[in-house]
């Protein structure tokens, strides 16, 4: 058996109108609601479902946790052109411009943190 692509993650959260705010203000994502209620940000063909900790769907993870993701995203503007709306976002860049290897080769990142403190790393191939 192999698998061929990530269709979702989920990602506990705080708040999730300020994820949902922060997602689709920074990073270009669209929010969805869906279920009963329930809130995704969609990027490409994939997508992030949102928990509130404290109120996770189940089955969910063993320690569900907001803040305690990593997340690699690739990035589609020019890297000066995303350092430019970050700044505009009042985002404030952790580490970068950085060379890092990528899935799919070399990559030049920028990290900053999420409102939940998860670190979020903008790849540019």
């Amino acid at each position: 058996m192999t698998v061929s692509a990530l269709d979702h993650l989920v990602l506990t959260v705080a708040d999730i109108q300020a994820s949902l705010h922060f997602y689709t203000r920074v990073l270009g994502m669209r929010s969805e609601t869906f279920g009963a209620g329930r809130s995704a940000l969609h990027f490409g063909t994939q997508k992030i479902n949102l928990h509130l900790a404290g109120a996770e769907l189940a089955p969910h993870a063993m320690r569900p946790t907001p803040g305690s993701a990593d997340l690699c995203f690739v990035a589609v503007a020019p890297l000066a052109e995303t350092l430019r709306h970050l700044q505009d976002c009042g985002i404030a860049v952790e580490d970068g411009p950085v060379a890092r290897t990528g899935a799919c080769g070399p990559i030049i990142s920028v990290y900053f943190r999420d409102p939940d403190g998860n670190l979020i790393e903008l790849a540019h191939y």
